[in-house]
Formats: structure tokens, C-alpha cells, sequence
């Protein structure tokens, strides 16, 4: 019988040869850096000025795994935070399709996983020699302060 191979296989096969480590982190950084010298034309309308830039500046991001790193780390937690993004706009959508403040809320919801993540992410990545690890006590009183925030510019906005 022929080998039979999943899709965990292929994956976890990348995963060893370093797809996801360099090549994807790669691909983003240049993408990204492309199409803003690309859109802002400051170097002038030269793709290939272009392209070798973000070759370079996307390779260089990748020489000492801090990018990898954070990668690894931000990107689970954000697809958390679409999960739950996405749950909630389903949920809202069943309620109250039609209700104009809705994208106040979305906007908030997406605000506060936006902190979430980045809070979250910063104190499991070790550059930052756990920056956050005293954060994960804290979450009660920093969900009162935004609240408390939330609160205090509605009633200063006069709505």
C-alpha cells in the first residue's frame, strides 16, 4: 500500500520545514511593505526599487527569530479574537439587524479583543522577558477602568 498522508501530515510537515516559521512571516513582511512603497510611490513608481526593498527588509526581519517569534505568538490569540468577533455580529445579527447603533458595539467589541491580544501576546513573548505576566492578576481592574472610561465619555458627550 502507497503511503497514505492527512492533512495534519502536510502541515506539520511545512511546520518542520519551516513554512510557517520563515516563509509566511516572509511573505507577509513583503507583501506589506511592497504595496505601501507601491500605493505611496515616495521612492518613485520603480517595482523593482520596490521589490528589493521589501526582499530586503523582509529578510532582515527575520535574521534573529524576534519576528517568528511574536508571529507565533500574536496570531493564535487573534484568531480567538476573530472567532469571538465573529460570534458576536452572528449573535447581534439575530437580535437587532437593524439597529444603527450596532457598529458601536462591534466597533467596542473589537477594541477591547484588539487590548486583549495585544496584552495577551506581549506577556507570553519572551523578548519582552514576560513584560505582562503581572497583567493576568489585573484583568478585573482593567475591564472596570475601561468600563469606567466608556462611562465617562458617554456622559461628557452629552448622549
Amino acid at each position: 500500500m502507497y503511503g497514505y498522508y492527512s492533512l495534519g501530515d502536510v502541515l506539520n510537515s511545512w511546520a518542520d520545514q519551516g513554512v510557517f516559521a520563515y516563509g509566511l512571516p516572509f511573505l507577509l513582511i513583503f507583501a506589506i511593505i511592497f504595496g505601501v512603497l507601491s500605493k505611496s510611490k515616495m521612492l518613485g513608481e520603480n517595482k523593482g526599487v520596490q521589490a528589493t526593498i521589501a526582499l530586503a527588509i523582509g529578510l532582515l526581519a527575520l535574521q534573529f527569530n524576534l519576528v517568528t517569534n511574536f508571529y507565533a505568538t500574536i496570531f493564535p490569540y487573534a484568531g480567538i479574537a476573530i472567532a469571538i468577533l465573529v460570534v458576536s455580529i452572528i449573535l447581534m445579527g439575530l437580535m437587532a439587524p437593524q439597529l444603527d447603533w450596532t457598529k458601536y458595539v462591534f466597533f467596542g467589541i473589537g477594541a477591547i479583543l484588539f487590548l486583549v491580544v495585544l496584552f495577551t501576546s506581549l506577556s507570553d513573548f519572551s523578548y519582552f522577558g514576560g513584560w505582562g505576566y503581572g497583567w493576568s492578576d489585573s484583568w478585573p481592574a482593567i475591564m472596570a477602568g475601561i468600563v469606567f472610561l466608556a462611562i465617562m465619555g458617554w456622559v461628557i458627550s452629552g448622549k
